[in-house]
């Protein structure tokens, strides 16, 4: 029986130019390949965005291993800057090159052969779903959510699940994430009174108190970290006047930061701080002091245990490097998932990942196949 090969999937995908929220004829490729191995596919479409849900087995059997991943990618940037076509999937001394060869057509190309695979070679003794999603790369409020809302209507439901991200920073096998740092984005607007900057008593200028609060927010020390956590971080990332006078104080001044928190705080409890911060400058300058806060996701862990073991020996079994666990790095679909079931992330090395030039080694894409099998292989067996 021929089996899938992941290269040309993933070449198949990177030929698609799903920036997201275009989807380019990606999904359809894999709605294709899953209903035509005996997957139940249904879309889950949602503000305009591509989502598929596909299971084979009964709904309701008693163990079900989900997967989940996306096929939207990041702009190209400057197609000028790229040695190859950004959607070309031209392999070079074993190398592919395109948008999204890293991040993550791959690891859905990988997932997607091994299930195929494995229910025609031997169908297992309960279901395996594959929840992809085109709205990872923006805002995600109609990607995986989406789906997780229509397994709910659906009566659909995933035992635990893995999420195809790239997770390892230098070489294959090196790490699985359990869980992920929440991220907070704070917007500040300060407000004062436009003035002569030979008057300045006349003016109230805002700068002063931008300039304090944002000292004082990126001087603090939010914690030292947890046991599956580094320390929380927070990067002042724009401080924005707009005056090109230099004779004029201005009357208003913005500036972002990004928080990166760990399982010490919530979003609820940094913006508690944050609004304390800004009554405390707006006492001292008298100054109108504007907070909005978006939180994009919440800290959260799956704790070590059978799913992060599972995928632990498959990975150590097919590369011979044993995994660290690990919470670093950005957010995630996992943080949606995460609210369904236990979920852990293993993928690709992620060097080249929303780079120009990005790509993938062949030989990691069929070694991500063949350590996706033996996890199915293992949580069936």
């Amino acid at each position: 029986m021929t089996h899938i090969d992941p290269v040309d999937l993933t070449a198949k995908l990177v030929k698609c130019a799903s920036v997201t929220p275009a989807d380019a004829g990606a999904q359809d490729i894999l709605y294709d390949l899953l209903s035509g191995a005996g997957f139940e596919c249904a879309w889950a479409d949602r503000g305009g965005i591509r989502n598929l849900f596909a299971r084979w087995g009964n709904k309701g059997n008693t163990r079900c291993f989900g997967f989940n991943g996306h096929t939207d990618v990041v702009p190209i940037g400057n197609e000028a800057d790229w040695t190859y076509p950004p959607f070309g999937a031209e392999i070079k001394d074993g190398v592919m090159y395109g948008r999204g060869t890293t991040d993550m057509k791959s690891g859905v190309a990988a997932f997607a052969a091994a299930a195929v695979d494995f229910v025609r070679d031997t169908p297992p003794d309960g279901s395996i779903v594959l929840a992809i999603t085109g709205d990872e790369e923006a805002e995600g409020i109609d990607g995986t959510s989406a789906l997780l809302d229509y397994m709910a209507q659906a009566g659909e439901r995933m035992d635990v699940c893995l999420v195809g991200e790239p997770t390892c920073p230098n070489k294959m096998g090196e790490m699985i994430k359990i869980g992920r740092r929440g991220s907070l984005n704070a917007h500040f607007r300060i407000i004062g009174k436009q003035g002569h900057s030979a008057y300045p008593h006349r003016a109230n200028n805002p700068l002063p108190a931008m300039m304090r609060l944002m000292d004082q927010l990126a001087s603090h020390t939010l914690d030292e970290g947890t046991d599956h956590f580094d320390p929380s971080t927070l990067a002042v990332v724009t401080v924005d006047t707009g005056n090109p006078a230099t004779n004029v104080i201005p009357a208003e001044c913005r500036a972002t930061v990004n928080i990166r928190f760990n399982d010490t705080h919530s979003g609820a409890s940094l913006t508690e701080w944050l609004e304390e911060q800004v009554a405390a400058i707006r006492d001292a300058f008298g100054v109108v002091v504007e907070l909005k806060v978006k939180i994009s996701g919440e800290s959260f862990i799956t704790p070590p245990g059978a799913l992060s073991d599972l995928v632990s020996k498959a990975v150590a079994a097919e590369t011979g490097v044993t995994p660290e666990l690990s919470t670093t790095g950005g957010t995630s679909d996992a943080r949606f998932v995460k609210n369904h079931c236990p979920v852990v992330e293993f993928g690709l090395v992620g060097q080249s990942m929303h780079a120009v030039d990005e790509n993938v080694e062949i030989a990691q894409i069929h070694q991500l196949k063949a350590i996706y099998t033996r996890i199915l292989k293992d949580y069936f067996a």
